[in-house]
């Protein structure tokens, strides 16, 4: 009963307290987007500041250093619209295995 009466009266005061004009979830996906973003910026500044002594590590950060410039995927976006397959396919099996 005291979950009832509690979650009755969270209830009321949220309407009473909540804005009239604002749409709450416009709001957190664009604080959302604003994170992945800063998140996004701060990972490719780490790995482009530090230091390299192999050619992989090299080439990483040039892979790293086009993606940044581009635009990455949104959230939004769906794994059908992407042209790549999400998992590599296996290798079919030999004619002589049957």
């Amino acid at each position: 009963m005291f979950l009832l009466r509690s979650a009755f009266w969270l209830t009321v005061m949220f309407i009473i307290v909540a804005p009239r004009d604002v749409d709450l979830g416009q709001v957190a996906g664009e604080y959302s987007r604003q994170a992945l973003e800063a998140g996004q910026k701060a990972i490719v500044s780490q790995v482009l500041d530090s230091d390299c002594s192999s050619l992989e590590c090299a080439g990483h950060k040039a892979a790293l250093a086009v993606l940044a410039g581009n635009q990455f995927p949104s959230v939004d976006s769906t794994m059908q619209d992407s042209s790549t397959p999400p998992v590599p396919f296996p290798r079919p099996k030999p004619a002589w295995m049957g």
